[in-house]
């Protein structure tokens, strides 16, 4: 009896045990957030860029063959029309020759189809031969015919190659780089020169992933010089659609005004302002990914939901984002645990 009396009293010690772990497992979650407070933010960043031209041609001959002259010098400047190099032309104009020979035989073959031609049609035309042989003599002179354009078709060709040993400016401009020299032999298409415009100057920038958000085209920026004084205005006029797979930054290129002192490859330093009106800083930990967007969870009576965002631009363990108002409550740790709907404690 005493026994039994001591098993009730354990069964009902673990009975209450049990209830109380129940209880404790079931207590709302303590989460850590932060209360939104708008605040209109501005950032100016500065970039190294180079000065650089808006039209560069990369020149090279369409024939290929040895350099026999070079004509300017690399930091040259040079007009639309003028000779710039040269490659030897006696192969060419041996083909020249050759391709005209050929256009002559093949003019006498053409002569002699329709002389022939000729003398079988009047012989048709008196009855005196039958048609199959006239329509062989036609035959033969639209062989001949076709034979002479062909061979003029050849030596035309062969003449623009001759041509083509001469290489020209293009644009009024200036020679930046030379890649080839006299003697060398180089292959049609092979780059031996390149062409600056000086009309017109871009500076170009990398400006990293995080920032590329802040940039847009014909956005003004200021551009300062290590070199010289001035202070220009610029305007994005063409942005990379794709980082770099190296350095992961995108390729910015900056309209530049025309200003005297500035000359290719200077050193400039870019200040772009990135205006984030009403931006919200918040941790990286408060962001809840779910495939392409961006979400965090707001407390409310209690419990928590989530809510879609704008993210504007990424900074350190940090990131600018749009979409929240004032006074929200923001869960900004333990985001991947929770559930919709949850109830949560904010503080003990």
């Amino acid at each position: 009896m005493k026994k039994e009396f001591l098993s009730a009293i354990v069964a009902a010690s673990l009975l209450l045990s049990g209830c109380n772990e129940e209880v404790a497992v079931q207590k709302p979650p303590l989460v850590k957030v932060k209360q939104i407070e708008l605040s209109d933010a501005a950032q100016e960043d500065k970039f190294s860029g180079v000065v650089r031209g808006r039209y560069e041609t990369n020149l090279s001959f369409q024939v290929g063959g040895k350099i026999i002259s070079r004509e300017v010098q690399a930091g040259s400047v040079v007009r639309a029309g003028e000779v710039l190099m040269t490659l030897d032309p006696k192969d060419i104009v041996e083909q020249s020759r050759s391709a005209d020979a050929q256009v002559a035989s093949a003019r006498a073959q053409l002569q002699l189809a329709k002389s022939n031609l000729d003398r079988y049609t009047e012989l048709f035309k008196s009855e005196a031969i039958a048609a199959a042989i006239l329509d062989q003599y036609k035959t033969q002179y639209d062989a001949a015919l076709a034979n002479y354009n062909a061979a003029v078709a050849q030596a035309q060709q062969t003449q623009n190659a001759l041509e083509y040993t001469t290489l020209t400016a293009n644009a009024d401009g200036v020679i930046s780089e030379i890649s080839a020299e006299v003697g060398q032999v180089v292959a049609a298409g092979q780059t031996v020169l390149k062409l600056v415009q000086t009309n017109d100057f871009d500076v170009v920038v990398d400006i990293p992933e995080n920032k590329i958000s802040a940039v847009q085209i014909g956005q003004p920026v200021t551009i300062n010089f290590w070199a010289i004084s001035d202070v220009v205005s610029g305007t994005v006029r063409e942005i990379s659609p794709m980082a770099d797979s190296a350095s992961r930054t995108f390729t910015v290129k900056i309209s530049l005004p025309q200003v005297q002192s500035v000359q290719l490859g200077m050193t400039a330093n870019v200040l772009i302002r990135g205006d984030y009106s009403q931006a919200i800083i918040l941790p990286l930990s408060a962001i809840y990914q779910t495939g392409n967007d961006a979400q965090v969870w707001l407390v409310d009576g209690g419990k928590v939901k989530l809510k879609k965002i704008e993210v504007a631009a990424f900074d350190d363990n940090n990131v600018q984002v749009r979409g929240l108002s004032a006074g929200d409550i923001v869960v900004v740790a333990g985001v991947q645990k929770l559930r919709d709907g949850q109830s949560v404690r904010t503080g003990d």
